[in-house]
């Protein structure tokens, strides 16, 4: 009956690969901003202008610049990161804290309350930290993770839910 039940003979198509690629990891806690914040501007000594998006990524921004300076700055330095290829660097602060830093100034942070609290759902969930087909080579080879790069993958989580739907939620100012 014209053919409108028939089965199709070729194989559904694939879903199209997200472009750039994002990890499938969408951590559901929030870290807490008041405190992302206070770590900031303990380790910029209180010298830098930055913005904090809504998951908590930073961009810092040069000192002096309007609101809407500063927030078009936060916004392109961000886009210029996610569209690019996301070069990550982390170290484990005295504070316990992991600090994760891409180009043009952009960063997260792990907060050591939060990743103490979560530890299990980051040991379970790391590998999901990853971008599709992305591989990261360490000291312990390709996409294996100590303590410390498990909570980075974790934190950069944030940046990338950031990089989808950027808004910048607050603009702090140097104090010194």
């Amino acid at each position: 009956m014209f053919g409108i039940f028939k089965r199709s003979s070729k194989p559904p198509s694939p879903p199209p690969p997200r472009f750039p690629p994002v990890p499938d990891w969408r951590p559901e806690v929030v870290q807490p901003q008041d405190e992302v914040i206070r770590v900031l501007r303990h380790y910029t000594d209180g010298k830098k202008d930055f913005a904090v998006f809504r998951f908590g990524t930073f961009a810092l921004i040069p000192n002096g610049l309007d609101d809407s300076g500063a927030t078009s700055h936060a916004l392109r330095s961000l886009h210029n990161v996610f569209h690019a290829h996301v070069d990550m660097r982390n170290a484990e602060m005295d504070d316990g804290n992991v600090l994760v830093t891409y180009n043009h100034g952009i960063g997260n942070v792990a907060l050591n309350k939060t990743t103490s609290a979560i530890w299990e759902d980051i040991e379970r969930q790391h590998q999901r930290a990853l971008a599709t087909h992305e591989v990261l080579i360490t000291p312990l080879g390709s996409n294996k993770f100590d303590s410390c790069g498990k909570k980075a993958l974790f934190a950069r989580c944030y940046m990338f839910m950031d990089a989808q739907d950027p808004k910048v939620v607050q603009l702090v100012r140097h104090t010194v």
